[in-house]
């Protein structure tokens, strides 16, 4: 983390002022110990911070402050919004947004043209619908998804749209199965075959399928 510190400091000579973390996977806040250092607040979600406050990773700085709902945060003439809006692909997850630039900041919920794989874990697939739905409806042209696209490509709004839609098609194919009690036999048969030329398909069915089968066929 710090190189990011150094090359933050190569176009700005501005004081660090704020770390904000996406939600509490150790996978994309681990490592903020230069942030803090060179003297950032540390800002996340309040779920974040009691999951973090649970688990006690050496490797991750403690939360400073907590918002539930929305946080503005204001630098220079620049306008950052936080916004929580409920579960998707954790319990933390917040919407960071740039209104004057038109960027939103959403980490894991919404990958880039690519189908998601293990981070379905601990997903709340159907929240995770309609979380999408409102964040289409915000006022945005590019997303940074924390797994860009090929190449690096940013997202929008169609690559939002398209992600609910594969959600919605793995939700349809596994519904029937769950609740008829087949779904454990029949997870790895999940087609999706409209995505199946995405990037990560064949290797993100399996826990697609699982998730959808934990939820149609278990009610969780």
């Amino acid at each position: 983390m710090q190189d990011y510190v150094n090359e933050i400091k190569k176009v700005t000579n501005q004081p660090l002022r704020y770390l904000v973390y996406s939600h509490h996977h150790f996978d994309h806040i681990s490592g903020g110990k230069p942030f803090k250092d060179a003297g950032a607040r540390v800002i996340a979600h309040t779920r974040a911070k009691e999951r973090l406050d649970q688990t006690q990773n050496p490797l991750v700085v403690p939360v400073d402050e907590t918002f539930d709902t929305t946080k503005t945060i204001m630098l220079g003439g620049t306008t950052l919004e936080l916004t929580y809006i409920g579960l998707n692909h954790s319990d933390s997850n917040i919407v960071m947004r740039l209104p004057r630039e038109k960027i939103v900041f959403i980490v894991d919920t919404i990958p880039v043209g690519q189908v998601p794989g293990r981070g379905f874990i601990d997903m709340y697939p159907l929240e995770s619908e309609d979380f999408i739905k409102k964040v289409i409806a915000m006022d945005w042209d590019r997303l940074i998804s924390g797994h860009p696209g090929v190449n690096g490509r940013l997202g929008t709004k169609q690559d939002a749209r398209d992600q609910l839609r594969l959600l919605e098609e793995a939700s349809a194919e596994m519904k029937p199965l769950g609740i008829s009690g087949k779904c454990w036999a029949a997870e790895k048969d999940l087609k999706l075959s409209n995505f199946k030329d995405w990037p990560g398909y064949q290797q993100g069915l399996e826990f697609i399928g699982r998730r959808y089968c934990g939820v149609w066929g278990r009610g969780t």
